[in-house]
């Protein structure tokens, strides 16, 4: 029988088909890219040769340090962020110190990945938490759900479709991805069913399909079922003649996932109650199943239905607390929490500025609590409260909102009471209303600087003054940001102050040495006047030049000291020098 072969279609064959599909499939919102011929360089980038960016792994941080950090953002949670938070500095520390020493063997220093199972409670910070560390460190984020994984069965793609997903947050950048997160969340959606006859092939399948991974494995970049991905490769091997793959080893990529685990706190209780029976202790009273949590094993895990080799690829467990009312309002309150930041960014959308009432935030962290969804349910009773004012107060001329209690209770007298006002009284009550929101805020921010003197200071790099305290409520007040950013800011603004000892010297021969004062008063100058640090410098040039010049000629002083006084009544910081100074030369000259 004779064999016949078909001949291979030319690259612009392939695309006319797959266009005439895309074609009737979509219409005409999507089309086929030709591809271009590519440069050497791009040749290059493509096979896999040149694949970095600016970014690299640059990691340095201790478990007490990101603790701290993660305090001024998450409430409570402190057994979990301890847990969290040593366990992913000692991971990226260990990868650092291997890579001091690339002559070791791999077996040296092969073990146990540090993967993480967290178990909580929905809505009490998991995913933030996350989301922050990875901030903070510096690596590559990717988030997925467990429960996508089990709509395609147990061939595993979606996983390698997360790691994919690592190389383009790294800027295509395979080394950096090498050492990035990918977060599961809803990973008690895959444990077998416990009422299922047979197998469960879907769930028990996407656990075996994240063995690898969870260890090590190579995933291939190129997408075998991707059309355009294949013609690449295609049209890249009938110009070179190569095959290069371009893979991610997962070896050092960190694998952190969630779950509610609502029913495995029956098997905890049941396990521990059954333990106390002839031994005459007692089983630990809980109040909530994220208490019942704490006592987790790995045989509990196994009878909820995740295989032994999947529990075992997750050796660190971080439990979540259940969040209570006053948790929920020390969430709103902090100055750094997205929530009320957010809804600032709402209304400044519309140009009004708003603010919140203590005893207001105190009426929503309630209602959120009365929702038991955590911290998820403070977004849903803020936009309840305030979908109304949102409504109507941009059609009008209002530009401040004062959030009281009364305007949460009853948002449509309130709402009415606004709009309607036409005489000086009502008009100077919301006024009243809202300075006096101002001055809570800025309270507040003084209060959480204090708290946190410390910790920021070394963060930050930044001695805070009672005046920088200050200025950083002020700021907070006038503008929308966290508090971090704001010192950051602060920090800046520090550091070209200081530029203006050499900037001077440069300029007129003479050393002078700015106060912190004195660099306080410049902060106050250029955040409350709004005066740029350039014309400071240039009024400051003019102030000091000539007196400091001529004290140099008569005394030979070289060196000043430059106090927040003397930035305030220059003229008198020289003449006190001058006759100081002078006046000693004048009466040594008149005794010889």
């Amino acid at each position: 029988m004779e064999t016949t072969y078909e001949k291979i279609p030319k690259i612009e064959e392939i695309e006319k088909e797959i266009g005439s599909f895309l074609s009737k499939k979509f219409g005409g919102t999507v089309r086929i890219a030709s591809a271009a011929p590519m440069t050497q360089e791009e040749e290059t980038e493509y096979s896999g040769c040149s694949n970095k960016s600016d970014r690299e792994l640059n990691f340095d941080l201790k478990p007490e340090s990101l603790i701290s950090y993660l305090d001024q953002y998450i409430i409570k949670q402190d057994e979990a962020k301890a847990v969290l938070a040593t366990k992913i500095c000692t991971h990226y520390n260990r990868i650092k110190t291997f890579k001091s020493y690339p002559d070791l063997a791999d077996d040296m220093f092969c073990g146990v990945k540090n993967n993480v199972l967290m178990l909580g409670p929905t809505g009490v910070g998991k995913t933030y938490m996350i989301k922050l560390i990875a901030k903070k460190i510096g690596v590559p984020f990717v988030k997925g759900d467990a429960t996508k994984f089990s709509e395609t069965g147990y061939v595993g793609g979606d996983v390698e479709d997360l790691v994919r997903d690592l190389v383009r947050e790294a800027d295509d950048n395979i080394e950096l991805a090498q050492y990035g997160i990918i977060y599961i969340d809803e990973i008690d959606k895959i444990a077998s069913s416990h009422n299922l006859i047979g197998a469960d092939v879907s769930r028990t399948g996407v656990q075996r399909a994240l063995l690898k991974p969870l260890e090590e494995t190579e995933v291939d970049l190129k997408v075998p079922h991707d059309p355009i991905s294949m013609m690449q490769e295609i049209e890249r091997f009938r110009r070179t003649g190569k095959k290069n793959r371009r893979i991610v080893n997962t070896r050092n990529i960190l694998f952190i996932v969630s779950g509610a685990f609502v029913d495995l706190a029956k098997i905890i209780q049941r396990r521990v109650s059954d333990k106390t029976i002839g031994f005459g202790t007692t089983a630990p009273k809980t109040r909530s199943y994220a208490n019942v949590l704490k006592y987790v094993k790995s045989e509990d895990l196994i009878e909820f239905g995740f295989e032994s080799e999947f529990v075992g690829r997750l050796p660190v467990r971080a439990i979540f607390e259940d969040l209570n009312e006053n948790d929920l309002f020390d969430i709103l309150s902090n100055p750094n929490n997205s929530i009320i930041l957010g809804k600032k960014f709402d209304f400044a959308a519309y140009g009004i500025d708003i603010k919140f009432e203590d005893s207001a935030l105190r009426i929503l962290a309630k209602r959120a609590f009365d929702e038991n969804i955590g911290a998820r349910g403070l977004v849903s009773a803020i936009e309840r409260a305030l979908i109304i004012f949102e409504r109507h107060l941009p059609s009008t001329k209002i530009k401040k909102f004062p959030v009281t209690a009364y305007a949460v209770e009853n948002p449509n007298a309130y709402l009415e009471s606004i709009i309607s006002s036409n005489n000086e009284k009502q008009e100077k009550q919301y006024t009243d209303d809202f300075e006096r929101l101002v001055e809570q805020e800025k309270e507040l921010i003084r209060n959480y600087l204090v708290t946190n003197k410390n910790t920021l200071s070394q963060r930050h790099n930044l001695t805070l003054t009672k005046s920088r305290i200050n200025l950083v409520a002020e700021y907070y007040s006038g503008h929308i940001m966290d508090v971090g950013v704001i010192i950051q800011k602060i920090k800046a603004l520090c550091d070209e102050i200081k530029t203006f000892e050499l900037k001077f010297f440069k300029n007129h021969d003479i050393n002078i040495v700015i106060e912190d004062d004195a660099i306080d008063f410049v902060l106050e100058q250029v955040v409350n006047l709004s005066i740029k640090p350039e014309d400071f410098y240039n009024r400051m040039s003019t102030n000091f030049e000539y007196g400091l010049k001529l004290i140099k000629e008569k005394t030979g002083k070289n060196r000043f000291f430059l106090t927040r006084q003397a930035l305030i009544d220059p003229d008198n910081y020289i003449s006190s020098i001058i006759k100081n100074g002078l006046g000693g030369i004048v009466k040594q000259q008149e005794g010889s």
